[in-house]
């Protein structure tokens, strides 16, 4: 094998790696629950991992200006308000990780409609063709026959809180890619990723506050939770961030999309392995096409006319 061969070969195992990386996050977060508010484990992770980026980077923080300033913090309050959203729907409010992670997925789908209405780029057929799978996917999941591990099926059927919070946070996923598209135009990726970890921190740290003001004091300190805080922040935001930039520099980017959108089965399979998510029918075939739904999006299908013309 020719070392440009091995050098994709790795680059897709690195991205296949952060896949796996953060389709675990949920059930991390999960596991959590009772132990911390939820904005506060959001607040620790982010500015753990903005302290760890600025020291790796520190020479690049010369760079910081005004408008980065500003970038950061509306792309970092985007962050957080899709992480917070998320994250309160597997805790506070008992949702799967499985079920929520893929609910979540749905903003592969929102960006192109969300970005028309900002940036007036018109969304085209495999964009409409996504949608219609995403809601119909959405459907199965919500209003199917569905039994979560912790609550009686007949209790959760229809649309839930958690199910509410998973799309929201999708929504805001969603605003965050289309914002940093919009204001990180010719700025340095890796600092505007630690502004938007600062600011993400921040907002979390205000939101613990307003909401909980002893949830320090409240917090349970015990190993476990600091192996989940130091595995969200350096492993999964930090870690993952830096593998994700490596590997999608020697992958394509139809590659790299399918790769990472495995994300969403990661999450379903870790929730299986360690929340007692039950599979039904319904909900899988909600799964598939909600996967289906971000392939269209972020590949517009182009593997398949490449196998075409090569045939």
């Amino acid at each position: 094998m020719s070392s440009a061969a091995n050098t994709k070969l790795w680059a897709r195992l690195a991205l296949l790696l952060v896949a796996v990386i953060w389709g675990s996050t949920l059930v991390v977060s999960k596991s959590t629950t009772g132990t911390i508010h939820p904005n506060l484990l959001i607040a620790m992770r982010f500015l753990i991992a903005c302290v760890v980026l600025a020291v790796v980077f520190f020479k690049r923080l010369k760079q910081i200006n005004a408008a980065y300033w500003g970038s950061g913090l509306i792309i970092g309050l985007c962050l957080f308000l899709a992480h917070s959203a998320q994250t309160l729907g597997v805790t506070d409010a008992a949702g799967d990780p499985g079920r929520s992670g893929f609910l979540s997925a749905a903003y592969c789908v929102i960006v192109p409609f969300l970005a028309w209405a900002v940036n007036r780029v018109r969304p085209d057929r495999y964009n409409l063709l996504a949608a219609v799978l995403c809601v119909s996917g959405i459907g199965l999941i919500s209003f199917g026959e569905v039994a979560p591990a912790a609550v009686e099926a007949s209790q959760y059927a229809g649309f839930s809180l958690p199910d509410a919070l998973a799309l929201l946070s999708g929504v805001f996923f969603a605003a965050h890619i289309v914002t940093i598209e919009r204001f990180s135009r010719e700025k340095d990726p890796i600092v505007i990723t630690i502004l938007q970890f600062l600011f993400a921190g921040l907002f979390a740290t205000i939101a613990v506050f307003v909401q909980e003001p002893k949830a320090i004091e409240m917090a349970q300190w015990g190993t476990d939770l600091w192996m989940a805080i130091g595995y969200l922040a350096i492993l999964a935001t930090a870690v993952a961030l830096l593998l994700q930039n490596i590997g999608q520099k020697f992958t394509d980017a139809n590659s790299a999309a399918i790769i990472l959108g495995t994300e969403s089965l990661f999450c379903v399979l870790f929730g299986v392995l360690f929340s007692g998510e039950k599979i039904t029918t319904m909900l899988a075939i909600g799964f598939v096409l909600i996967f289906a739904a971000i392939i269209v999006s972020e590949t517009k299908l182009k593997f398949l006319r490449r196998t075409g013309a090569k045939a």
